[in-house]
């Protein structure tokens, strides 16, 4: 994968957006004219890489941020404007880069007393064009960790026909991985719809006795509502999420995957 790309759907262009943002801001408030010659270029730079992220922090933040900065912005580079709006626009930015900075981080699993787990994906995990001889990566993670696995993935699944799925199976594992959504974010479902089917799927999967894993979905850019059904879902019944930059880590891979 192009590390532009990645990049970009791992989150990473979120932080280093940011960064740009800030040295931008922070730049218009000195004397030196090469500095200030960076602060427009860096400043968009910095904007397209923010969104094109598709870091779905909450809209106020991106509201707040984004208004004191275009204010600040507005003025030119006016010795007269007060510098605590610059410091105040780069401040909000930094606690937008904290508030996402704790779902790139992993979370552990409780331990559980029966190595048994249940795996509900789409092509990613159940493979296609696939020959006989090639094994999906479920397969390969009963062979190499000795566990007990119930993979109930489809090819072409959606958050709502994983749902349907999910019903006509007994899940009796502990622990429940699901790997969801990129049909529904590549496919016709919007993203009102597919925090409805999701939502609905993880209260069928989440119970007191299950942990129930998911892994974010890289996204394409201007995706931030899909990414936002997911952590809202995910808040919602206590799953846990995988980052992205690690589910994208590994499809990246040529070869890595039978889809």
């Amino acid at each position: 994968m192009n590390p532009i790309v990645f990049h970009i759907a791992s989150g990473h262009a979120f932080f280093s957006g940011i960064t740009l943002l800030v040295f931008a801001i922070c730049s218009t408030t000195s004397s030196r004219w090469i500095f200030r010659r960076l602060a427009g270029i860096c400043g968009v730079i910095g904007v397209i890489a923010v969104v094109l992220s598709s870091t779905a922090i909450p809209w106020w933040c991106y509201a707040v941020a984004a208004g004191i900065t275009v204010v600040w912005f507005a003025f030119g580079f006016r010795k007269t404007r007060p510098r605590w709006m610059a410091y105040a626009a780069a401040c909000a930015w930094v606690i937008a880069a904290g508030m996402e900075i704790p779902y790139h981080m992993t979370t552990p699993l409780q331990p559980v007393g029966v190595r048994q787990i249940t795996i509900i994906g789409d092509s990613v995990t159940a493979g296609m064009g696939a020959d006989d001889a090639a094994e999906t990566w479920p397969s390969i993670l009963a062979r190499n960790h000795q566990l007990e696995v119930q993979d109930i993935s489809h090819i072409g699944e959606t958050a709502a026909s994983a749902l349907k799925r999910a019903r006509r199976h007994e899940i009796t594992s502990p622990v429940v991985l699901v790997e969801i959504g990129g049909n529904d974010v590549l496919g016709s479902t919007s993203a009102a719809q597919f925090a409805v089917d999701l939502d609905a799927l993880l209260e069928h999967l989440a119970t007191d006795d299950r942990q129930v894993v998911m892994f974010e979905l890289p996204l394409p850019p201007i995706s931030h509502e899909y990414g936002r059904a997911q952590r809202t879902a995910a808040a919602r019944h206590r799953v846990i999420l995988v980052p992205k930059r690690i589910f994208l880590a590994v499809i990246a891979n040529g070869g890595a995957t039978l889809d």
